[in-house]
């Protein structure tokens, strides 16, 4: 049996690195991924492009700018003189957002009362809200020292600064920069296992059936349960190295952090393995062509991508949206990996989600083997 076996894997491993489909699926997946989300995929707001209004033209005013221009999230390129100037400006995506300083600002700020309006593009939800935020939290240090001045003109003596209204510290875990690859590029590891495991074993299996050697497979003395595990074995193999190779290049090219155990990483892989094998075996069992294998991938690839965590947080999605994913392995890996790599959390913590992977991973296995058997019965 275990030769029948091993033979079976050698096979299948000489023409996955032969046939040119199979290459590509290997190596390009990881490496366009790598690409898009380690250089190309950025959702951090710097230098942003904003435009100036002044109709005050104080020292106050020209000091506010300066923070602006300072703080690093800012890039003043035009400073418009008319409202209509200001709308062109926005309507034409030339800037991103324009801040409007009234008449009298410096004697309003004088006074404790003065105000800043910020129009901000919101055509980009995400970005909008960061531009808004940064800005307010400029002004709001603007504000700070301006009442710090105040008062000791008013006092004749500086006053300390704990008399102030009540500032807040804020100190960010785990990704302390805030940088989207470090968000990102973990995830990848479950993208790239799922969609390259399930499309090879489905496709792997396919193309037997395709070229007619099926049949040959099935009147020799190998049996139907060694077919299946000769077949998924070596794409098990691929996940785990692709799984590797992808956590190297976060280590070593992007600088994202890893704090966590890679044996528990590891047999975490090893259980999302399950379910993305059991769902390559049902592809098999539903096309008759590796461009419906192909097809049936991503069919199901997309909507647990969307599903899992990667790019949109579960918590923000509709609740009976919410209970679906559930259902989907890719959440709980993807939890998984991002608690290993930015938290170092162990298995105290990640149990449930381990268990579910295992849960899930034999029921969609063994239902997958039963319809593969049947159909080869």
């Amino acid at each position: 049996m275990r030769s029948r076996i091993r033979e079976i894997v050698v096979k299948e491993l000489r023409q996955a690195l032969r046939e040119p489909r199979m290459r590509a699926l290997l190596f390009f997946p990881p490496v366009l991924q790598l690409v898009i989300f380690g250089f190309a995929v950025n959702l951090d707001v710097n230098n942003a492009r904003i435009a100036w209004f002044d109709g005050d033209r104080t020292p106050a005013s020209r000091e506010l700018r300066e923070r602006f221009e300072g703080s690093g999230y800012f890039t003043v390129l035009a400073m418009p003189r008319r409202d209509r100037e200001v709308r062109d400006l926005l309507d034409h995506g030339d800037v991103q957002a324009v801040v409007q300083i009234l008449p009298g600002f410096a004697r309003d700020v004088d006074r404790g009362r003065a105000s800043v309006q910020v129009l901000v593009d919101g055509t980009n939800s995400n970005t909008a809200s960061l531009i808004a935020s940064y800005a307010n939290q400029i002004v709001t240090s603007f504000s700070q020292r301006a009442t710090q001045a105040r008062l000791d003109r008013k006092l004749g003596t500086s006053v300390p600064t704990n008399i102030l209204p009540v500032n807040t510290a804020s100190r960010v875990w785990f990704n302390p920069e805030l940088r989207s690859r470090t968000y990102f590029v973990p995830g990848v590891i479950v993208n790239i296992v799922m969609l390259v495991t399930v499309m090879l074993t489905a496709m792997a299996i396919v193309r037997e059936k395709e070229i007619g050697t099926m049949e040959q497979l099935m009147v020799t003395p190998i049996r139907p349960v060694e077919l299946i595990i000769g077949k998924t074995v070596p794409f098990a193999g691929i996940g785990v190295v692709n799984m590797i190779m992808i956590t190297l290049a976060a280590l070593l090219v992007f600088q994202i952090p890893f704090r966590g155990s890679a044996l528990l990483l590891l047999a975490s892989t090893l259980l999302f393995l399950l379910t993305t094998l059991g769902l390559g075996l049902f592809i098999s069992t539903v096309s008759h062509t590796q461009q419906q294998a192909m097809m049936s991938t991503f069919f199901l690839f997309l909507p647990a991508l969307m599903l899992s965590g990667f790019a949109f947080p579960i918590q923000n999605m509709p609740a009976p949206v919410q209970w679906l994913t559930y259902l989907i392995p890719a959440r709980y890996f993807m939890e998984i990996v991002r608690g290993i790599f930015l938290k170092g959390t162990g298995f105290a913590v990640l149990w449930p989600a381990m268990l579910a992977l295992a849960v899930l991973g034999t029921v969609i296995l063994s239902l997958s083997v039963m319809r593969f058997h049947k159909r080869l019965d």
